[in-house]
């Protein structure tokens, strides 16, 4: 059962040693404060650990073991205590929807009074459909043009889930925008116009693109050109840019 609000106080998480999740929810990281992880809103980030996919570049490489530092219990009573300071809980990873109890977890975030999103990368659209009625944003990571996924994940048949998932996003009335993160040696800015043109045609409204960053937050690679900015606001009813020291 759910804490109470009743039961709201002042509480403090407590970091505990990497363990195996042995049935409880793989909650391996938390950001208390975020203004950039759902736009517009001032959210705490729970991350989720376990991930298929090894992507080269992956920004949290630590989270693809499926482990867990906090309990899921202390976070629901620090959650309690930050009800009236934040819009919502963003569940990331990792691969949030490889959590088997985040259906669970959503639900009893929204029971709570929190609005509620996902970070996906798109690789289990069954998963993705059960939890949308219970999600009020989502941020789908398109990483590169299907026939380039393979390569990239380091699996076999990795596009076409997200395409799949993509088609389940657009069919629903939830709120989500498509992100790619971007060097320019990997996805060379042609190929980034050519990727972003197939999402607007197919009716995705809000499209990032992130410059992949090194641990101490420094861009790789050059920005992107002025030019191919201007392209990209022309495809979308909204385009973000989003460097080193963007706020949403």
């Amino acid at each position: 059962m759910s804490p109470s609000a009743a039961e709201a106080q002042p509480v403090r998480l407590h970091l505990q040693p990497a363990s195996p999740a042995a049935g409880q929810p793989a909650l391996a990281g938390i950001t208390p404060f975020s203004s950039v992880d759902w736009p517009g809103r001032l959210v705490a980030v729970l991350f989720i650990g376990g991930c298929p996919w090894r992507c080269g570049y992956c920004h949290n490489p630590h989270l693809q073991a499926r482990y867990r530092q906090y309990h899921w219990p202390d976070v629901q009573r620090w959650l309690i205590s930050r009800q009236g300071l934040l819009d919502g809980i963003v569940f990331s990873g990792g691969e949030p929807l490889s959590e088997p109890q985040l259906p669970a977890m959503l639900s009893q975030a929204r029971q709570l009074g929190f609005a509620t999103a996902l970070h996906t990368a798109g690789m289990y659209p069954q998963r993705l459909a059960s939890v949308l009625p219970m999600l009020d944003w989502v941020g789908l990571d398109i990483k590169t043009h299907p026939q380039d996924y393979d390569s990239l994940t380091g699996r076999v048949h990795s596009a076409t889930p997200v395409w799949r998932s993509l088609d389940l996003l657009l069919a629903s009335k939830v709120t989500f925008e498509c992100r790619t993160s971007w060097q320019a040696s990997l996805l060379p800015e042609p190929e980034l116009l050519n990727l972003a043109s197939t999402l607007s045609a197919r009716g995705v409204l809000h499209y990032a693109v992130q410059p992949l960053r090194s641990p101490s937050g420094q861009e790789l690679g050059p920005p992107l050109s002025a030019a191919a900015q201007r392209q990209l606001t022309t495809l979308f009813p909204r385009f973000d840019y989003r460097q080193a020291n963007h706020k949403n």
